[in-house]
């Protein structure tokens, strides 16, 4: 079970939401009502939102759209609906329906791209490449090839790209893909039985933390909280916003509280009915809503400062005793010891200095001493001389 980050290598999906990012002039005005319709550019890929304008884009209509590789065709899938946009959101519009000839090219393309993924994996395997092909994607002019493919490290496809230019004849491109990414590609059922969430509407991935799942209660089991692709389930961003508002006043489990039946401490918490379930002194378990509680609010006090309070009330006020408060001359003898490090620390590098400055001189008056043959020796002195005499 791994966390979801958000940073990996995201694949460029034609068409989508729009920031005023195209600039082409076939972007709708925002700040208007426009008709919104749907197109579906394969048949397992997930529909995209463009503006139909004045064109008749009817349920199951052929049509020319943009995207950042160029003009595409697709099929209209469902009814057109008028929405009203906000100012900072815009959708790219429907060129033009679709010609008989470019439909044909739309299902000759089709047939290429099977064509290319079976030759890439063919090779692939031949190969011997530690990587995992998920999706081809042919522009609709022909002019490249990519392929979408997931892989652990970095995979050396030189000689792989040689081989399918010389069998597609026309340019190839390998994009590497995320786990996530690739489970968006592939599609497939989720935990609930439904379509995958990222491969039917979501437009980019959130990270997804396991705190999200323990603030929600969920049981921390990896298949139960791991979708197709091994990470954390992208739905559990859904409602963490919700549930994080709703325990900021609740108790923590673990938490004594005041109850009108009496104290006790909190074993269970059910969010979303603000309700909290108490086990009294006398063992009994009772339900309460968390406005009959006494310092509900109240948190379990952890670290430093409970360490602190904690010992601050033992010894003097356990025997009945006062406990003094402290003086500046006991703040001064406290911070007397760090002073005494500081100083122990400056002399420390004084006397580091100092044999620095030995040691050049030392290597100087080495460098400045007459170099001779034979091996240097003390003369004698006269005392010696005379009692070896």
């Amino acid at each position: 079970m791994q966390e979801n980050t958000g940073q990996q290598a995201r694949p460029v999906e034609p068409g989508g939401i729009h920031e005023k990012d195209t600039g082409s002039g076939n972007v709708a005005e925002s700040g208007r009502k426009v008709i919104l319709t749907t197109v579906r550019l394969r048949p397992e890929w997930p529909v995209l939102h463009y503006d139909a304008g004045d064109l008749p884009a009817n349920n199951g209509e052929w049509v020319v759209i943009p995207t950042r590789h160029g003009d595409e065709v697709g099929q209209v899938k469902g009814s057109p609906v008028k929405i009203q946009l906000p100012e900072h959101v815009s959708f790219p519009r429907i060129k033009r329906l679709a010609s008989t000839h470019e439909i044909e090219r739309y299902y000759r393309n089709l047939e290429r791209e099977e064509y290319a993924l079976n030759q890439c994996a063919e090779r692939i395997h031949a190969l011997g490449l530690a990587m995992k092909l998920a999706r081809v994607e042919s522009y609709f002019d022909s002019s490249k090839i990519v392929f979408y493919y997931s892989s652990d490290g970095r995979v050396d496809f030189r000689e792989l790209v040689r081989d399918l230019v010389n069998r597609l004849r026309t340019r190839v491109e390998m994009r590497q893909i995320g786990i996530r990414h690739e489970a968006k590609m592939v599609g497939g059922l989720g935990n609930c039985g439904r379509e995958l969430c990222c491969a039917g509407f979501l437009t980019q991935f959130e990270p997804v933390t396991i705190k999200m799942a323990k603030s929600q209660n969920l049981p921390l089991n990896p298949s139960k909280i791991s979708g197709l692709c091994g990470r954390l389930l992208c739905c559990l961003t859904y409602e963490y916003k919700t549930y994080h508002a709703l325990s900021v006043g609740m108790p923590n489990l673990g938490t004594n509280c005041e109850t009108p039946a009496g104290k006790g401490k909190v074993i269970r918490r059910d969010i979303l009915r603000q309700r909290v379930t108490v086990s009294l002194e006398n063992q009994e378990v009772i339900q309460f809503d968390v406005s009959e509680l006494d310092g509900s609010g109240s948190r379990k006090k952890t670290g430093r400062s409970a360490r602190s309070k904690k010992g601050h009330s033992a010894g003097g006020a356990r025997d009945g005793q006062s406990v003094p408060e402290k003086t500046p001359a006991r703040r001064q003898k406290r911070a007397a010891p760090g002073r005494k490090k500081t100083e122990t620390k400056e002399k420390s590098r004084g006397a580091r200095g100092r044999k620095k400055t030995r040691k050049k001189r030392s290597s100087a008056k080495s460098r400045n001493r007459p170099r001779s043959g034979g091996r240097k020796t003390r003369p004698r002195s006269r005392d010696s001389g005379s009692k070896k005499s």
